[in-house]
This record gives C-alpha cells, sequence and structure tokens, in this order.
C-alpha cells in the first residue's frame, strides 16, 4: 500500500522487489497523510489533494519574504546550537527543552559568549518553533507558551538586576533633523541623491528595503507632489500607493529634492537613467560612478552616513525614518489611521503606536494637570 501511495503522489512507480528508501520525519508525516486519504477517499482523490498540498507549499515559498527566511536559516542555527551544546536531540520539541533554550540564549546564546536581548531571543524561538514545524516535528503549543512565559520573567529577573540589553528603539527623525541633513549635503549627483533618499523615505514611512525596491516608474508626479508605490512590504498594508505633497520649506521639500536628483543623475550620466525600469535610488561610489541600484543594507549605510554628515545627536538607522513619520505626525495632530495608511500599518497598529513616541514623557503626561 505505500508503494502504491508514493506512487500516487509523486507519478513514479518503484522497480519490482525494491524497498522504499528511509523518510525523513516531514516526508514520513506527508506519507501518513496521503495514505489516510487513500483510505477514505480512493487512490485518485489522495494524488490530486497531494498536489493541492504541494500548490500550497508552493504558494507559502512564493508569498514568504527573503527576509524571513534569512531569519529562519539565522534562527535554526542557534537552535542546532543550543541542542549541540546541551546534547539534546534536534529535532525533538518539548517544554523543558524550550525553557532551556531561552535560558541558554539569554545566559550564554550569541556567538561571543554573551546573551542575547530579550526580543532576540524571542524572535529566535518563534523561528526556531518554524523550523522544527517544517521537519515534521509535533510542536505543542502549550510548551511554546511556557517557554514565552519563562522569557518574559527571565526578562524581568534581567530589569530588576539593572541589565538593559539590546540597541532599544531606533531614534526618530524629526523636522531638524531633517534641516540639518538637507543643509549637509554636498552639491554633488551622491549629496542630490542623499536628500532625496532621506526626505522621500520620511514622508512615506520608509523601511530600508522600500527604497531599494523602487524603480523609476514606481515614483510618478503629480500636480499635488508624489505618488510612490511601495511594493515591498510583507502585509497588504504596506503595499500601497503613498501621496507626498510638496512642502512649505522648499529646502525641505522631498518633491522638489526627487526632482533634482533624478534631472541631475540623467543630465550627468545620461538619458538610460531615465527609462522606467531603472532603479529609482542607486549607488554611487566616492569617483561619482554609478554602482547599480542600492540594496536595503547600502540604504541603512547611507542613512547612517547622511546622519554623522549632519552631526545629528544620535546617528540615525535605517528605522529613524518610519520611526519619525509616526512620531512628527502624530505631534502635528493627525489622525492615527490616516498615518497608518500613508506609512503602510494596519489601523491601530501596536508597532505604529509604539513608533509614536513620546520625547520626553512630560509633555503628554497622563498624570500632568490632573490637580
Amino acid at each position: 500500500m505505500t508503494l502504491i501511495l508514493e506512487a500516487a503522489a509523486t507519478g513514479d512507480l518503484p522497480e519490482p522487489g525494491s524497498a522504499p528508501a528511509p523518510l525523513d520525519p516531514a516526508a514520513a508525516e506527508r506519507q501518513a497523510l496521503i495514505e489516510r486519504w487513500a483510505g477514505r477517499h480512493g487512490i485518485d482523490a489522495a494524488r490530486r489533494l497531494a498536489e493541492a498540498e504541494d500548490l500550497a507549499d508552493a504558494v507559502a515559498a512564493e508569498i514568504t519574504p527573503e527576509n524571513t527566511e534569512d531569519t529562519y536559516a539565522k534562527s535554526w542555527r542557534v537552535w542546532t546550537r543550543f541542542c549541540a551544546a546541551s546534547q539534546l536531540p534536534e529535532r525533538e520539541a518539548s517544554r523543558g527543552s524550550f525553557v532551556a533554550f531561552v535560558a541558554w540564549m539569554l545566559r550564554e546564546g550569541q556567538q561571543n559568549g554573551t546573551g542575547y536581548a530579550p526580543t532576540s531571543a524571542d524572535t529566535h524561538l518563534a523561528a526556531a518553533v518554524t523550523g522544527l514545524r517544517r521537519r515534521g516535528v509535533a510542536v505543542s503549543g502549550d510548551d511554546q507558551a511556557a517557554a514565552r512565559k519563562a522569557l518574559a520573567g527571565l526578562e524581568v529577573k534581567l530589569l530588576q538586576a539593572g541589565e538593559r540589553r539590546g540597541r532599544g528603539q531606533a531614534v526618530g527623525a524629526d523636522i531638524d533633523g531633517l534641516r540639518a541633513l538637507a543643509r549637509a549635503c554636498p552639491d554633488t549627483l551622491a549629496g542630490d541623491r542623499d536628500k532625496a533618499l532621506v526626505l522621500t523615505g520620511f514622508h512615506y514611512a520608509s523601511r530600508s528595503q522600500d527604497p531599494a525596491g523602487l524603480l523609476t516608474s514606481d515614483v510618478t508626479l503629480h500636480p499635488r507632489g508624489l505618488v510612490v508605490a511601495v511594493l515591498t512590504g510583507k502585509t497588504k498594508h504596506s503595499v500601497r500607493n503613498a501621496k507626498i505633497s510638496y512642502a512649505d520649506d522648499p529646502a525641505i521639500c522631498p518633491v522638489r529634492a526627487w526632482t533634482a536628483y533624478r534631472t541631475r543623475l540623467v543630465a550627468e550620466q545620461g538619458q538610460r537613467w531615465a527609462d522606467p525600469s531603472t532603479p529609482a535610488f542607486v549607488g554611487i561610489d566616492q569617483w561619482g560612478h554609478i554602482t547599480g541600484g542600492m540594496g536595503p543594507d547600502s540604504v541603512t549605510r547611507a542613512i547612517k552616513r547622511i546622519s554623522a554628515r549632519a552631526g545629528v545627536p544620535i546617528a540615525w538607522t535605517g528605522h529613524s525614518l518610519r520611526i519619525g513619520l509616526a512620531s512628527v505626525a502624530r505631534r502635528k495632530g493627525r489622525d492615527g489611521i490616516a498615518i497608518a495608511d500613508q506609512g503602510g500599518w494596519a489601523r491601530h497598529s501596536r508597532s505604529m503606536l509604539g513608533y509614536m513616541q513620546r520625547e520626553d514623557g512630560w509633555g503628554d503626561n497622563a498624570s500632568a494637570g490632573l490637580a
């Protein structure tokens, strides 16, 4: 029966008298599922259901962002290091192993022997669970919950001991910072690129991958400003057409900065850069040569470099523009739904509300003016 069902699932018939090859846990689980389908519905229906499963796997692979896959791969390596250090089997999941995993991560999990920040440990736990399930390992929700409860309790212990780990939330961009950055940009193609990158990115709450993924055709002029088609988002909310208006202050106007950059790029580097299929933001080396389109890492490095050149008190990161839009728009009294739509958050998103950070805890203090 097993050989027949394998043929039903794959279309391959085994050689007469041959024994089936050993299956890994994931394949064994799929095989058992196909056998149950065949028993209930017949071999033809089992074949069609198996094909539907293959399609589902292909769709899942297609819609999973590359950076998410990178996280899964990195976290699985962390899990395998833990299992090797603890002499536990990799493909086994239990309450005790998960709790031991989070404790190990906080204590010594990093490659240099230091502990991870709790947020990083939480990410690795979730991704390791995904890795186990992908490999056919059954993971109990109760066991995961026990590990998360242990992680939360250990984080409190770290805070009580005065230990705060991790970089914390990136500093948010603000209007004074934008002015400083714009003034510090040199009168060169790279300087114009930097100014357009920061000013437009702030106004649509960009992540590093967003400007890196833009083509020239994704940024269009409109009588009232720019329309930026952001197609690199992870959710239906973050894939959007963000509208950017002309600013009252020409020095930090994103529309004027974009137009000046693109005009100079074509004038100095040739008409081919006006082609709609070319990258919106190009890499430029120290000699002024175009190196191709910018990637997410180069966008992050550029924002750090631009902010350092401007002398802002705390260097900006690739996420500073995103945080800044939410924070500044909230302080200016913009509606939360309008902020969410512009920045590609789900309405009433917890992360967006977190980005609406208070500068010093005094201006919007809940206890102020009550007595």
